[in-house]
């Protein structure tokens, strides 16, 4: 599905599938050295379970939640948003309905299945210097690598909305 809404946006990627790799560690076995940005995703979901957040970020740092949780509380009270109070792990029936997908299998590409636009992606700054991203495919058995500028795009295309944030 999200290779066939990228041909029908007109937006350019490579894939490639490989064995599962659920966890970042599984799959830097089959990632290729193609110079892209392997992106960590995270979906997190706020204390009353009525928010839901989707965390991007290079998947060679780690990110303490506690600091998470006031970096996001901050980006979202400066522009007026209620805060994200205590941030949890959103459990599998959230990832199914909200993004439509398993874990293992978070990417930013579930936003397809966002319909209503109800996730709001907040996106590490340092990927703005990144030429080429990559992320699964909403199946942990591949790989999409696509350029900054044509993710941007795709972005606009959902309509989800979004944000760059300093995280580390």
């Amino acid at each position: 599905m999200v290779l066939k809404f990228l041909r029908e946006h007109g937006i350019s990627f490579d894939c490639y599938n490989h064995p599962e790799g659920k966890t970042i560690e599984e799959a830097k076995r089959w990632w290729r050295n193609d110079g892209s940005m392997h992106c960590k995703n995270l979906f997190f979901r706020n204390h009353k379970g009525n928010r839901h957040y989707l965390v991007c970020f290079d998947c060679n740092h780690d990110l303490d939640i506690h600091q998470l949780e006031h970096k996001l509380k901050d980006a979202l009270v400066a522009q007026g948003l209620p805060s994200c109070g205590k941030l949890s792990f959103a459990s599998p029936e959230r990832m199914m309905r909200f993004l439509g997908l398993e874990p293992g299998s978070v990417s930013p590409f579930g936003l397809i299945n966002d319909t209503e636009n109800h996730v709001h992606l907040f996106i590490d700054e340092n990927i703005k210097n990144a030429v080429s991203l990559s992320f699964h495919p909403n199946d942990c058995r591949g790989t999409v690598v696509i350029s900054h500028d044509d993710f941007i795009r795709y972005l606009g295309i959902v309509g989800n909305t979004y944000e760059f944030i300093t995280l580390y």
